[in-house]
């Protein structure tokens, strides 16, 4: 379950962290509101995962999956560019989440 919870703490982020631009300085409130409940439930959430999850490994995988989306979001809905280095960065990223949840003896699956 705590695996869940983490999943729906890197949603939540990354759904108030895309509607951060549109916000336009908090003056329009309906995505400042997205951005208020969707930072609280993620760090809600990522409490929830915190009874099952070391604090270091549960916010490098939030951070890092996080990372990753928010990038990917970025060059599919507001066409920002990614070059090569930011790929191969972005897959370094993805493979350090990997090698946490495959070979860190530190996690309990």
């Amino acid at each position: 379950m705590h695996w869940l919870y983490l999943a729906i703490a890197i949603v939540s982020e990354v759904i108030a962290t895309s509607a951060l631009n549109a916000t336009q300085g908090f003056t329009r409130w309906l995505p400042s509101l997205i951005v208020v409940i969707g930072y609280a439930a993620a760090f809600y959430f990522l409490s929830l995962t915190l009874r099952a999850i070391p604090l270091g490994i549960a916010y490098a995988v939030w951070s890092g999956v996080g990372v990753a989306l928010i990038a990917l979001i970025g060059w599919a809905v507001y066409q920002q560019p990614l070059d090569l280095p930011a790929m191969i960065g972005i897959g370094l990223i993805v493979a350090g989440v990997a090698v946490l949840n495959l070979f860190s003896k530190t996690l309990s699956h």
